[in-house]
């Protein structure tokens, strides 16, 4: 069977660890500032993982399976999620599933997406989303907020 690729940024990009459910990678620190970024747009996984990769462990998922792997395997502090994706979970029912068991209900979740309704961000919310970003999106801004809460 052939595992997935585990690949890491040079240390100038970013403190960044990419690992699909059946990769066997171990590497594992309670201390580390765990972020989850998950997307299935490279781009954008990548511009977050810059941006906030100088000051937090990221972790990459690119659907809705190896989102809630990474979540059970890492334990992220927060994770960034994108509501529309390829795969048998959209964002929504990862959301869903994070809140749902008690050792990462408490895991902040911030939604990134193209979905700029009023109703999608309250729908998001109701569900335990603890942000809601609309794409396209101040990295900076997301930065601010993850700082912001992680303070407190």
């Amino acid at each position: 069977m052939k595992k997935p690729l585990l690949t890491r940024l040079a240390p100038w990009q970013a403190s960044h660890t990419r690992c699909a459910p059946d990769c066997d990678f171990t590497y594992s620190d309670s201390a580390m500032n765990y972020i989850l970024i998950v997307d299935d747009q490279a781009d954008i996984r990548r511009l977050l993982s810059i941006t906030l990769g100088k000051h937090f462990e990221v972790i990459e998922a690119e659907n809705g399976t190896e989102a809630l792997f990474s979540v059970r395997r890492y334990h992220p502090k927060v994770v960034l999620l994108d509501v529309m994706m390829p795969g048998d979970m959209d964002g929504l029912q990862v959301l869903d599933a994070i809140k749902a068991d008690p050792a990462s209900s408490d895991t902040l979740v911030g939604m990134v997406t193209a979905r700029g309704q009023q109703a999608d961000s309250e729908d998001a919310r109701r569900r335990g989303a603890d942000a809601y970003f609309i794409k396209p999106f101040s990295p900076i801004q997301v930065a601010n907020w993850i700082h912001e809460q992680l303070q407190t």
